[in-house]
């Protein structure tokens, strides 16, 4: 494995010889000291070394500095990226003293009482612990056994340096002593030079699951949970299910969600596309995202979200919570698996009581059993809802929703008004993710007697653009508003140069996005004023307000 967990430099030599061996080292040291001051690299030393491969490097970059960094380098022969993760190296000593450490500071972070910042709580036990062995240790290698801890008890193990990593977006483990493998915005499917051997495998993945407060045993092998930082992981224990060995698969959760500018940015939607569903959110349209694996419904609901107005009450249902919103009046509810002689906690549950607490705005992270049939009434009964679905197509979605396990009679299904349906899809040698279909559902045919729907919007795969068809939706909300046929126009125009401006001067953080949302929706003339006077100004990096103003992407994978 990559790193040095657990770190058994010598398989013959047993943990009591190690402390025999630290304890005649560490008397010879009695009465030395541990460094207090902070680590300055050019004063201190480098805490991770420099390390050149066989293969021809393409970047390298930090992932947590000044502790780990990662080098791409390229196999010209096999044409293959490798993914190295660089950490710091100990030597044996310092091998050996780390084990001892594992232990004993462990036992110090359980039953420390101080308060604040739990790095600094770390650093503290650490110095305590080395001055109590009399250990003398420079500041590069305080720093050094530092990490490990803090990698240990307050990271993910060996995972640690990949899940800083913002370019990548999941982490897959398929089994013993097979290299990790990591999904890049870049090099896509990447292998790593981390992987684990049999028993710290198993260590690993009883360790995570307790620390998400699950149980997984020989017994129950499958858990399904959320790691402490809100990535969502798929563990597998042992070799009943996963003939490999253990696995586990890591979707990572991003500090940052994804923003209708990103989706605009990347190109899965269009400006235009935009627009029409903001409007469809704005005047209580149901919507249903669709699509494969990994083709970005869920991170798609979740930017659209943000249209939703500021001051509507909302709320989540999720089975594992992926969904991040800057909703003042915003409920999350998850699932809960049975604890003990406690029921479970279904989506159905939640979402039969969540229409007990007057929602304008119900979102489910993934419709797939029972309860369907509760969301389509709630849809019914004048509640906006927005869901996902597994499905490659409109007729896909369609097919599901009216057959087993669903069943939501026909006529149920009607009163979805927009069904967006997202494909994985490659350009030469990039992988892209794309709206391909937008659909309007019509309601029932009066002769086939089969549900009627539109393209509003296409995705043409041969030049990468977008096509737009019919759309009633628009007009609908033209009559109920009162509006006629320029207002309209007027309107999704205004929508468009807000978007587009957005999007221009990068203002995309989601913060700052939802501010800009939220001032729109009280004040439009005003801000619409403000934005023609900003693109009148020659000067294209000032925004209309300061308090929004965006440094960047400062981009994270997911």
């Amino acid at each position: 494995m990559n790193g040095h967990e657990p770190l058994n430099s010598d398989p013959d030599r047993d943990e009591r010889s190690i402390r025999e061996r630290l304890a005649r080292s560490i008397e010879t040291l009695r009465g030395s000291t541990v460094p207090d001051a902070p680590y300055r690299p050019r004063e201190h030393g480098h805490v991770v070394g420099d390390r050149t491969f066989e293969d021809r490097e393409v970047e390298r970059y930090w992932l947590n500095a000044p502790f780990s960094y990662a080098a791409v380098t390229h196999d010209d022969d096999l044409n293959q990226y490798h993914y190295h993760v660089v950490e710091p190296e100990l030597d044996r000593f310092e091998r050996d003293l780390l084990e001892m450490l594992y232990d004993d500071v462990r036992v110090s972070l359980l039953y420390t009482t101080r308060d604040g910042d739990p790095q600094e709580v770390l650093r503290s036990s650490l110095r305590d612990r080395l001055e109590r062995y009399g250990v003398e240790v420079a500041a590069d290698g305080f720093y050094r056994l530092y990490y490990y801890l803090y990698r240990r008890f307050q990271g993910f193990g060996a995972l640690d340096p990949l899940m800083y990593d913002p370019r990548i977006e999941d982490i897959s483990c398929d089994g013993y002593g097979i290299p990790l493998y990591a999904y890049h915005d870049t090099y896509q499917d990447i292998e790593t030079n981390v992987s684990f051997e049999r028993t710290e495998l198993d260590s690993y993945i009883v360790r995570m699951a307790q620390q998400a407060g699950r149980h997984i045993s020989v017994g129950n092998p499958i858990v399904e949970t959320t790691l402490r930082d809100g990535s969502r992981a798929e563990l597998a224990l042992g070799e009943e299910v996963t003939p490999h060995g253990s696995a586990f698969t890591v979707r990572k959760y991003s500090d940052e969600p994804f923003t209708p500018i990103d989706l605009i940015d990347v190109g899965t939607y269009s400006i235009e596309q935009m627009a029409y569903l903001w409007l469809a959110i704005e005047h209580n349209r149901n919507l249903v995202f669709a699509g494969g694996t990994a083709s970005g419904k869920t991170t798609s609901m979740n930017a659209i979200s943000m249209f939703i107005p500021p001051r509507s009450k909302l709320i989540t249902i999720e089975d594992t919570r992926e969904l991040s919103l800057h909703h003042d009046n915003w409920l999350s509810c998850v699932t809960r698996e049975r604890l003990d002689e406690g029921a479970d906690v279904t989506m159905y549950d939640l979402l039969r009581s969540a229409l007990r607490h007057r929602p304008e705005y119900i979102i489910v992270g993934e419709v797939r059993g029972e309860e369907a049939i509760t969301l389509f009434q709630a849809m019914n009964t004048g509640h906006t809802t927005l869901s996902t679905m597994h499905a490659d197509s409109v007729q896909t979605v369609i097919n599901r929703l009216e057959n087993e396990p669903i069943n939501v009679p026909r006529p149920m299904v009607q009163s979805l008004d927009v069904l967006c349906v997202q494909t994985l899809a490659r350009v030469g040698n990039d992988r892209i993710r794309r709206a391909e279909t937008i659909a309007e559902i019509e309601g029932i045919d009066q002769r086939t007697g089969e549900l009627d729907y539109t393209d509003a919007y296409r995705w043409d795969s041969s030049t990468d653009r977008f096509e737009e068809g019919s759309k009633t939706l628009t007009e609908e909300i033209r009559a109920e508003r009162g509006w006629s046929k320029s207002d309209l126009l007027r309107e999704l125009n205004r929508r468009r140069q807000f978007l587009e401006f957005l999007h221009e001067r990068n203002i995309s953080q989601y913060q700052q996005f939802t501010a800009m949302v939220d001032r729109y929706y009280a004040a439009p003339d005003e801000v619409m004023e403000r934005i023609e006077n900003a693109e009148s100004d020659p000067n294209p990096t000032r925004t209309p307000d300061p308090e929004t103003a965006s440094d960047g992407k400062g981009r994270r994978g997911g």
